[in-house]
């Protein structure tokens, strides 16, 4: 995929540390909500916002502003600055990462454009790559907006595509990386190999998106039994409705038994259909899978600990990885 092999372990060094700061991203942006700190900064500053308060003078200005929120006032009236403090880190750190991560791509993009390392056609994918960035930041200050006027706390629903269009981003760093370091070209969408692991993909991206939801309504505070919710498979007096609590808490359960189902019939196909050396990829994906599904429960009975659901967001970024890998092992080991 290069012409110029001298550039190849700077190549890999920085698709590594994209790779490894968007993780980041989600971590820091998902401890943001568990922290309900995503509103302490009021405005979107693209330039002066990378500087944070110096003096008190400056905290003080942050805070006001911050008590003209809804939040502010319904629910934390009684907040300090040195507690204000917190949620604002937060949040301006989730916010630092984000500009460091388009500088990170853009600025060795160019010096390996000029230098000629990369294909036309490779320039241009990494080159949506980065617009996807740029569109990132746009939708994560339109998420935020949303919780500045008359509510308390962001739309669940633009939360949950700030969310997906991180993975978006992630899965497609990941899979450029995989594709350089296998000297392949290989493409999710325009092949119909593999459609089961694709499927898979699809699933487990779905499974984000509730999760983007369960979070964003707090739903994983409601029902917090397992495997039964509170004594029903189908919670009583249900209501069908993406913004109700229970309905998603029940979509994201049911979702994730599908997607375990689904991960154990992958065991059957791999044999029938598959190398041998694929099944280490997936023992991989398997291991994580399980690891997800019992941090999902743990959320529940634990009441909802926030060091388990960050741990819970974290391990979906390792399955995203893995299943990747699994399904681009898929592709090169077997075509």
């Amino acid at each position: 995929m290069t012409e110029n092999n001298k550039f190849n372990n700077h190549i890999i060094f920085w698709l590594i540390s994209l790779i490894t700061l968007t993780s980041l991203i989600i971590i820091v942006g998902g401890l943001t909500r568990l922290t309900d700190s995503g509103l302490s900064i009021t405005e979107w500053d693209v330039f002066s916002g990378i500087i944070p308060p110096l003096n008190e003078t400056k905290w003080n200005e942050y805070f006001n502003l911050y008590k003209n929120t809804s939040q502010y006032n319904l629910l934390n009236a009684s907040m300090t600055l040195p507690e204000f403090k917190i949620i604002f880190w937060w949040e301006f750190i989730h916010r630092i990462l984000a500009r460091s991560l388009g500088l990170l791509f853009l600025i060795p993009l160019i010096y390996f454009y000029f230098k000629k390392v990369f294909s036309k056609k490779i320039i241009f994918n990494l080159s949506i790559i980065f617009l996807l960035i740029i569109l990132q930041g746009t939708i994560g200050w339109y998420m935020v907006k949303s919780g500045l006027i008359d509510n308390v706390t962001v739309s669940h629903f633009r939360l949950s595509l700030h969310l997906s269009l991180a993975f978006i981003i992630l899965s497609s760093i990941f899979w450029f990386f995989l594709n350089y370091i296998s000297n392949t070209d290989t493409s999710i969408f325009f092949t119909k190999k593999l459609l089961i692991l694709k499927v898979l993909f699809f699933l487990i991206f779905l499974q984000i998106a509730l999760g983007a939801l369960v979070s964003g309504l707090d739903a994983g505070r409601l029902y917090q039994t397992w495997p039964l919710m509170n004594g029903n498979y189908i919670p009583e007096n249900l209501i069908v409705n993406l913004s109700e609590p229970g309905f998603v808490q029940f979509m994201h359960r049911n979702l994730a038994y599908l997607i375990f189902i689904f991960s154990l019939y992958l065991y059957f196909y791999i044999n029938k259909f598959m190398p041998e050396k694929i099944f280490k990829f997936f023992y991989i994906y398997f291991s994580v899978i399980l690891i997800q599904i019992a941090l999902g429960i743990l959320v529940l009975i634990s009441g909802f600990n926030i060091y388990i659901a960050s741990a819970h967001q974290i391990s979906s970024i390792l399955l995203v990885l893995s299943i990747l890998k699994l399904l681009h092992s898929g592709l090169i080991y077997r075509y």
